[in-house]
């Protein structure tokens, strides 16, 4: 059930919000789609903006991203705030912001429209024309040092190109690190071959390659990188125009996106942002929408920044894409805290560009709220282009014996009885040792942003509870190499580097151990706080 007292429901938003961030920022795992964040956050600003008097500084509509993650990668401060962007997704949105626009500048406006990758952004600095830093935008003021990862990307220079007179002493560069489709469907082809969990889509599969321990991982995985702004520089030519600066990154030999165009109205703005919404699948990289920008550098001073976003620009998102198959039942899965959370099977239908077979129901209420039913033709979107939900039936299309799904009401794991709390939407199974519950807690309390230990993934996990070796997150600490070797798939290397990581992660400060006990609405800046107040 919602709240309706605005102050208790913005508190439980903030949670969701930094919730997800951590699973989005940090882990590369996210548990809701990119609408479903945008909404929460919406909501947010909205009570917010009816009640000036409940925005904390600490809300994440007044901040970026979250925290780095600094027990693998040492903490980089930005040269300047590696902003985020405001989100347009409709034509009266973007007609919206230029007028919000009209109240700090009367000149007229031109745009430069850029395609927005669905990567993730990196600050590159280099200094006296020599590659020297690279660092994920984090929380926005400090990030992870990735140097030694970016610099095996071959589309990131070692040395610019540019002529000593119009050589910045330092310049940084942003940009977006992504993964191309043909080298996705490669990876994903490997992992799975190799028994190994595939990854859900390109802009997870860049994050999790970048964020390896192992530079020579990452040089295996054949990312690339677009330049798209000056962050912030030494010396140089003057420049007037962000177009002036995109031809700076050019003629410095880095690689800027082919597909931008400058445009004297939103209107004109409008239609290339349509071309591209209906030809996004013509190009080998991901994208999910356009950064629009004021070209003009005197008028982007003029306009500021708010302390998350700048004014001067803006990200038109396009909206989650569709398609239509057959829904073959509905299932449930069990989670590490016992929430039960049905899903459609689907007959394989191509959305977004990859091919769908499953897809979340959320929880009971949608379930009957959308009135899906096993053989209904339903409608899937792969809403924010990562998890795949079902939108509703084809009612048309309904077979006239389709039965309306209940929910069970025992365990598919355990048998235990499943109970839906009151005031709660979500049903849990109420079996502290139900075994799918032990090994979803198991594999986060190891994944990335937690304990953080490679090689102990979904199937090493149940592997190790299935033979009985593991039964707890403390059972993996009694680990031996008599007990690893034994087990089908293991060597003596795999087992030796599991041990090692095992071995690394007892050094992991307090807060990852706390976000690897998976504490309901304890996320990674919560556990921090109870870090520093109780460690």
């Amino acid at each position: 059930m919602v709240s309706r007292d605005p102050a208790a429901r913005a508190t439980d938003l903030r949670q969701q919000i930094e919730h997800h961030n951590v699973r989005y920022h940090q882990l590369d795992d996210p548990e809701i789609s990119d609408a479903e964040y945008d909404a929460l956050v919406r909501e947010l600003r909205e009570i917010e903006a009816s009640h000036p008097e409940l925005v904390t500084s600490d809300s994440p509509t007044q901040k970026v991203g979250a925290a780095p993650d600094t027990s693998t990668f040492a903490p980089v401060r930005h040269r300047q705030p590696m902003m985020s962007l405001d989100n347009a997704f409709s034509f009266d949105e973007l007609l919206a912001w230029g007028k919000r626009m009209e109240r700090y500048i009367s000149t007229d406006v031109d745009f430069v429209c850029e395609l927005k990758i669905d990567g993730v952004a990196m600050s590159v600095v280099y200094e006296d024309g020599r590659y020297t830093r690279a660092a994920t935008r984090g929380d926005g003021v400090v990030g992870e040092d990735v140097t030694a990862n970016v610099a095996t990307i071959e589309a990131v220079p070692e040395l610019l190109s540019l002529e000593s007179d119009r050589l910045p002493s330092v310049l940084e560069v942003r940009g977006e690190v992504y993964m191309p489709l043909p080298a996705f469907e490669e990876l994903n082809q490997k992992q799975g071959e190799a028994g190994l969990r595939l990854f859900a889509n390109p802009r997870n599969s860049a994050a999790g390659s970048l964020r390896q321990k192992d530079p020579k991982i990452t040089a295996s995985r054949d990312l690339s990188f677009f330049a798209y702004q000056v962050g912030d520089r030494d010396g140089g030519p003057t420049l007037r125009r962000h177009s002036e600066t995109l031809e700076l990154l050019r003629s410095a030999g880095l690689p800027v996106n082919p597909e931008i165009r400058t445009l004297a109205s939103l209107q004109e703005v409008d239609a290339f942002c349509r071309n591209w919404l209906e030809h996004r699948h013509d190009l080998d990289y991901e994208i999910d929408g356009v950064v629009v920008k004021v070209d003009d550098l005197a008028q982007r001073a003029e306009l500021g920044a708010t302390s998350k976003a700048p004014r001067w620009a803006i990200a038109y998102k396009f909206p989650p894409e569709e398609a239509t198959t057959v829904l073959k039942d509905i299932m449930v899965s069990i989670g590490r805290t016992g929430k039960a959370t049905p899903f459609a099977m689907l007959e394989p239908v191509r959305v977004s560009g990859s091919t769908v077979q499953l897809a979340t129901l959320h929880n009971e209420d949608q379930v009957r709220i959308k009135d899906v039913r096993p053989g209904d033709t339903v409608i899937v979107r792969k809403a924010g282009d990562v998890i795949p939900e079902v939108v509703g039936p084809v009612l048309s299309k309904r077979p006239r014996r389709a039965k309306a799904w209940t929910f069970p009401r025992a365990c598919p794991i355990c048998d235990a009885p499943l109970v839906r709390l009151e005031g709660e939407s979500d049903t849990f199974c109420t079996n502290v040792d139900c075994p799918g519950q032990r090994q979803q807690r198991i594999t986060h309390f190891a994944s990335r942003g937690a304990m953080d230990i490679e090689g102990l993934g979904e199937q090493t996990v149940r592997l190790l509870t299935e033979k009985g070796l593991v039964s707890d997150v403390g059972d993996i600490y009694s680990l031996t190499y008599e007990d690893l070797i034994a087990l089908e798939g293991f060597a003596d290397v795999s087992v030796g580097n599991l041990l090692a990581a095992i071995e690394a992660s007892k050094q992991r400060p307090l807060a990852n151990v706390l976000v690897g006990l998976g504490i309901r609405h304890v996320g990674g800046r919560g556990a921090e706080v109870l870090a520093s107040a109780f460690g």
